[in-house]
């Protein structure tokens, strides 16, 4: 009775952690994408200074190739989405 019990306990352990597993995202310290809602007077640079440390050119790229974006003028109301630092 015993045996089976501890059987039952240790397979339902096994399944819950490869549940957790599954479901579990990788992290590598970074944050996740956010949405930023462009506001009258908003520039790619400014939005990129405030968010992304080192060269502003880099994140200007990475949050234009991200939205699809062909030029860095901004209109406003525009949802971007902010990839990871």
């Amino acid at each position: 009775m015993f045996v089976k019990k501890s059987s039952v306990l240790l397979l339902a352990l096994i399944l819950l952690t490869g549940f957790a597993l599954l479901v579990a995202r990788p992290t590598n310290g970074a944050a996740p994408e956010t949405r930023h809602v462009v506001q009258p007077g908003d520039t790619l640079w400014q939005i990129v200074a405030e968010r992304y440390a080192g060269d502003p050119r880099e994140g200007i790229w990475r949050v234009k190739e991200r939205n699809g974006l062909a030029t860095s003028a901004l209109t406003p109301g525009l949802v971007l989405t902010l990839p990871a630092g």
